[in-house]
């Protein structure tokens, strides 16, 4: 029997695009032998439209976006939105959230396929939430003991009430270069690279164009190291990668359009960086409690200083996305990595229906 998938793409973020892309690759990567593919699109204002079963791979997801007489609620979704169509309403199987930053990737959704017991891809709504918010999730970094940059975190009242101050005490605790980022955006959005005051200033008033609280991490003179976790309690990890951007650092731009950042894979490191970055990675995962997959970046000195990045709870997902492209150099093709990905969904939700909820 085919697992009926439902694969949910777009989203109401600034990331929309980049799960265009994501989602049409996924569709020509699927197997129509052993899934049946229902897109369901969520467009920029956030309406859900759902459209029929896909029997052949598509040239592009835009025209998936079908017309209005599909579009739901998603406080309505059950049965009409997660259920395959002529077949007596037979539920969809596994749904795959392929949304990338908030209202998607931050817990949201995730919550939602909680409530209407779902099985689905990827990361749970705590670490889903805790791995978008870039201040909670260095916060729980420094208590795992993970050794990471400095980095100071202000809301939008506070900058606005003090200006003169945030600038002081980011330049007093962290210096120049240093790093202004939305706290809850990924793909590099609003993401600028501060020399001096001037920059700063700047740089304070783009990051808050995308969110209310923004984080001021210390710039460092490292390489860009990431892998790729995989798995639910028992992870693994792929191969090393490395990020050589031709700019000053990896934006948007240098990920999505100009093409020029180099990705080595394998990296050049030694065995026992490998073995450091591994199982950083892997306490990384577990303090967030991490499921399904993780791509972990790491910042690696000249010294041989090892410091954790980040980690994305959704990674770029195209075949030429650093998480897949460092899963095929350790020997999982794409096609079987979204396989592997969709029985980690199910071996959690088979977990979960074994809670007591009474006593």
């Amino acid at each position: 029997m085919k697992t009926k998938l439902g694969l949910l793409y777009g989203g109401k973020s600034a990331e929309h695009k980049v799960s265009l892309q994501t989602a049409l690759a996924v569709i020509k990567a699927l197997d129509l032998e052993k899934f049946e593919i229902h897109p369901i699109y969520i467009n920029e204002e956030g309406r859900w439209i759902k459209g029929p079963e896909l029997l052949e791979p598509v040239e592009t997801v835009q025209a998936l976006e079908f017309n209005q007489a599909g579009q739901l609620s998603p406080l309505s979704l059950a049965p009409a939105l997660f259920h395959a169509e002529n077949q007596e309403k037979a539920p969809l199987e596994v749904i795959f959230p392929l949304l990338h930053g908030p209202n998607g990737e931050d817990g949201t959704v995730q919550g939602l396929l909680e409530l209407l017991n779902m099985p689905y891809v990827g990361n749970g709504v705590l670490a889903s939430a805790a791995g978008m918010d870039k201040v909670i999730m260095k916060n729980i970094f420094a208590q795992a003991g993970l050794a990471q940059v400095n980095y100071v975190a202000f809301i939008k009242s506070e900058w606005e009430i003090a200006k003169e101050q945030t600038y002081i005490k980011v330049e007093d605790e962290l210096g120049y270069p240093c790093f202004v980022k939305p706290a809850n955006l990924g793909s590099s959005v609003g993401i600028s690279k501060c020399r001096n005051r001037a920059e700063l200033e700047t740089a304070f008033a783009e990051a808050f164009q995308f969110d209310r609280k923004i984080i001021i991490e210390e710039g460092v003179v490292a390489r860009e190291i990431e892998v790729g976790v995989l798995g639910n309690d028992a992870p693994e990890c792929s191969v090393a990668g490395e990020i050589v951007p031709k700019k000053d650092f990896y934006d948007y731009k240098a990920k999505y359009e100009d093409g020029e950042t180099a990705l080595i894979i394998p990296a050049e490191i030694t065995d026992h960086e490998y073995e450091e970055i591994k199982d950083m990675a892997i306490r990384a995962f577990k303090a967030l409690d991490c499921s399904g997959l993780v791509r972990a970046d790491f910042f690696l000195t000249k010294e041989g200083k090892v410091l954790i990045n980040e980690v994305n709870t959704m990674p770029g997902f195209t075949p030429f996305s650093m998480f897949p492209l460092l899963w095929k150099h350790t020997g999982v093709e794409y096609p079987q990595l979204i396989e592997r990905l969709v029985e980690l969904a199910r071996e959690r939700h088979t977990e979960k229906q074994n809670i007591k909820y009474t006593f």
